[in-house]
């Protein structure tokens, strides 16, 4: 049975001056998201939708203090991406990246470095490449993530992927070749149907700038499964419409092909994923 990570507190700080390459989710869904990703030496957060008070504490669990990050990236301007991002840039002085339509659906971006990206271009962090992915959302200009860098001689990749409504063949080229991913499953498509939320929420869910449904995810990690994926944290996991006993059916027969399989939960996100 797929089960959440276990979210256990760190134990120390973690050094960045290691080659190493690992990810982690900070927590992951319709109240706050952030992802850390750690390749060459460099840390960066993907989206902070929390308080500063909640991010310093959720990075903590994991052993890492603000100063410690390089970067800010952000995704889209919806608050449980966003919101924390101007507080947080402020407190640990990182550049935040993130693109122009972004930047320009936000406006809190006074006392901080704000780096504006080509969402069709790749660009560099200390030695990592990223590549923005345009993915179809009902936001401004919404992006997500593949990082990639070179350990012991080796390329590695690690792809960061929510909300999206569905998944287009330039998002499945661009996923290829991961060791590491995080990836949407928001909601099961009965259980939204059948739920309390109102229904223009509903379809907006639902629809093709809304966020995946079990099913899309599923056939999305088909599409992107290789011998070499190392592990898989499946998040921003809807709560009312979603409920890890559905996932962990669904997910039961591509789960063998995965090296390591789990859920980033909203309250503890997860542990820290090694890539070898």
């Amino acid at each position: 049975m797929l089960a959440p990570s276990s979210g256990a507190p760190a134990q120390m700080r973690i050094n960045l001056g290691s080659s190493g390459v690992r990810f982690a989710s900070l927590g992951s869904g319709s109240r706050g998201n952030g992802t850390l990703v750690q390749m060459n030496g460099q840390l960066v957060l993907v989206d902070c939708g929390f308080t500063l008070k909640d991010v310093r504490a959720r990075l903590a669990r994991l052993g890492v203090e603000p100063g410690q990050l390089d970067a800010l990236l952000v995704t889209h301007e919806h608050s449980d991406h966003a919101r924390g991002i101007p507080a947080l840039a402020r407190h640990c002085g990182a550049p935040t990246y993130l693109s122009y339509g972004t930047a320009r659906a936000l406006r809190d971006w006074d006392g901080f470095e704000l780096r504006p990206f080509d969402s069709h271009s790749s660009f560099e962090i200390g030695g990592v490449n990223v590549t923005p992915v345009s993915v179809p959302h009902d936001a401004r200009e919404p992006t997500q993530f593949v990082f990639d860098a070179t350990l012991a001689g080796a390329p590695r990749r690690i792809g960061v992927l929510t909300d999206l409504g569905h998944v287009t063949r330039h998002v499945v080229d661009c996923y290829q070749g991961c060791h590491g991913l995080l990836m949407e499953s928001n909601h099961d498509l009965d259980m939204l149907w059948r739920g309390r939320y109102p229904a223009a929420l509903k379809r907006r869910i639902a629809g093709m700038q809304g966020h995946l449904a079990n099913a899309q995810a599923l056939e999305f990690l088909d599409a992107v499964c290789h011998e070499d994926l190392q592990h898989v944290l499946v998040g921003h996991i809807s709560e009312e419409n979603n409920c890890p006993r559905l996932i962990g059916e669904l997910y039961q027969d591509v789960s063998a092909s995965v090296g390591n399989l789990e859920l980033a939960t909203q309250a503890l996100g997860s542990d820290w994923v090694e890539i070898t």
